[in-house]
């Protein structure tokens, strides 16, 4: 049994298909099965069940990959630990944005940081919470951006920013109301998309406001909300990093919220806890400071940087 057999295994279990797992590897398909094969053999153990139809792992060879996935993790920090030792920042790096976040800061925190470290293999990749803190302990992404509170054993969470949510109105809305102040809303229709717009801390919350209003939709993004607004009227919240993409027409639409509501989304950075690369984290947290709006980022980020 060597490393590279391990990594086979993980592939098959990742792709659960021979060819594409051979393509991620490098190697044929034909070459990929023997080498499975000889694996099984040496361990006296079936670890995939295989068919024209389907492969996925048997109750042992679930344990196997398990195992595998540990040992290496445990490999690559080898490599990582000398390259941090020697104050040094390359290699490749996989960074995990959730899908309401990306928009924001996805076009320019790219632009920024292949500018600032062309030696780092930099892969993004857009994935739901749920889906980023199963990949960050299979060690299949390095670290993850998501909005804060997504508590998961073995994964630490490091506050990143704090944004703040905006109301954006109909015309015919703002025109009868230009303060903006919740209790005053209640009669128009509101608009909202519930992964974004469920405010955890929030005392003015709209899912926590869903029987208030005519009616309530859901929609899939904020862009989609806004022009719902436009043409139908009411209202919506939408992110303060959403504010540039909106014309000098749609501004005149925006309010703060008045009042004693705290109305905002926390966004952290998530890694595992056991994990090491300090210097690449700091890449992250560094580029952000190019070019987030001053204010927003945590104190203890601008200050301090990542510390682990």
């Amino acid at each position: 049994m060597n490393l590279q057999q391990l990594r086979y295994i993980v592939a098959i279990d990742r792709f659960r298909n021979f060819a594409r797992a051979a393509d991620a590897c490098n190697i044929s398909q034909p070459t990929l099965s023997a080498m499975l094969v000889k694996l099984e053999e040496e361990l006296d153990v079936r670890i995939f069940e295989r068919s024209n139809k389907m492969v996925k792992p048997t109750s042992a060879g679930e344990k196997i990959i398990r195992q595998a996935q540990k040992a290496l993790m445990e490999t690559d920090r080898i490599p990582e630990i000398v390259s941090e030792g020697k104050g040094e920042v390359g290699g490749s790096f996989t960074l995990s944005v959730g899908p309401t976040i990306a928009p924001y800061l996805l076009p320019k925190f790219i632009k920024n940081y292949r500018e600032s470290y062309p030696s780092v293999d930099l892969t993004v990749k857009e994935m739901k919470a749920g889906f980023m803190l199963d990949a960050l302990l299979k060690g299949e992404v390095d670290a993850g951006i998501a909005i804060s509170d997504n508590i998961r054993q073995g994964i630490l969470e490091i506050p990143l920013y704090t944004e703040k949510f905006y109301v954006y109105l109909a015309e015919s809305c703002w025109r009868k109301l230009p303060v903006f102040k919740p209790e005053n809303l209640e009669h128009e229709n509101m608009w909202i998309m519930k992964e974004a717009q469920c405010l955890r801390d929030s005392a003015f919350s709209f899912c926590k406001a869903r029987s208030k209003g005519h009616h309530i939709y859901e929609a899939g993004s904020i862009e989609t909300l806004i022009r719902i607004v436009d043409e139908n009227g009411g209202y919506t919240i939408i992110p303060e990093m959403h504010l540039p993409f909106l014309s000098d027409k749609q501004r005149e639409n925006v309010r703060k919220i008045e009042g004693n509501y705290l109305s905002q989304r926390r966004i952290s950075l998530y890694i595992k806890e056991d994990y090491i690369r300090e210097r690449m984290l700091n890449t992250v947290a560094d580029t952000l400071k190019v070019f987030m709006p001053e204010g927003m980022l945590s104190e203890g980020i601008v200050k301090f940087g990542i510390k682990l």
